[in-house]
């Protein structure tokens, strides 16, 4: 599902996810990237790498820190994705109900974190 809402933005879920996350913070850490993603940090590398040559997003060195923002190109994708992820919300509600589709999102993100944390 989450790639048939994702497509009209011509991104896969986890390029428009980690778009997302800097929509949120401009000026984000790869590290936190990987963190909030739940990604090695090599994958989080090779998906800037693929958004920094679509246009998309742009890195920039600050000591030993490589922060990530939006280009203008990037930016003008922003309420398509937001609306691709409203749509994706809805979907899942529509099929388990609001409450379950809510449930589901906070059980996912406990177990999430909870792996994270076993290293």
């Amino acid at each position: 599902m989450a790639e048939d809402e994702f497509a009209r933005s011509g991104l896969s879920p986890t390029y428009a996810y980690l778009l997302m996350a800097v929509y949120e913070k401009e000026g984000i850490s790869q590290k936190e990237l990987s963190e909030i993603l739940h990604l090695k940090p090599s994958t989080v590398t090779r998906l800037i790498e693929k958004l920094t040559s679509k246009g998309l997003v742009y890195n920039k060195v600050e000591g030993r820190m490589s922060l990530i923002y939006t280009t203008e190109k990037g930016k003008n994708l922003e309420k398509t994705i937001h609306e691709c992820w409203m749509n994706l919300r809805q979907r899942y509600r529509d099929i388990l109900g609001e409450r379950e589709g809510d449930e589901l999102t906070l059980h996912l993100d406990k177990i999430s974190d909870q792996l994270e944390n076993k290293e």
